[in-house]
């Protein structure tokens, strides 16, 4: 029981959000370093070269913000319009993607975190081992 808590204390401290099978979504710490999964998702956001449309801070620019849209957006609506694009609103398919196809867990987290506000800043980087 203490075990649990005292972990419990740690992610909320470290700025952890859960995924549905209760593992963290993402781990933040000082509000810019994450951990390797998380990373991999900026690394993607940065690849996908998503800010043209969304902004660096993700605030919107051409298309909507996602610091506000992931707040309502479920995961499964993310993947969808990730995947298949809304081509009425704008959005791209990145279906064809193979780097944001096999990374979308990891951009759906990263891009969480900073719609939590745990993700204080665009640019993170790995937390320290």
């Amino acid at each position: 029981m203490l075990r649990k808590l005292l972990l419990g204390v740690v992610l909320f401290a470290a700025g952890a959000s859960y995924g549905q099978d209760q593992t963290p979504l993402y781990t933040v710490v000082d509000g810019y370093k994450v951990d390797p999964f998380t990373m991999k998702g900026f690394r993607t956001w940065r690849a996908a070269a998503c800010d043209r449309c969304h902004g660096a801070n993700q605030e919107g620019l051409v298309g909507p913000s996602l610091v506000n849209s992931l707040k309502t957006l479920s995961k499964a609506d993310f993947v969808k319009t990730v995947r298949d694009g809304r081509l009425d609103k704008g959005m791209q398919s990145f279906g064809s993607s193979q780097q944001v196809m096999d990374n979308i867990d990891a951009l759906y987290a990263y891009l969480k975190g900073r719609s939590d506000g745990a993700i204080t800043r665009a640019k993170v980087e790995p937390i320290p081992q």
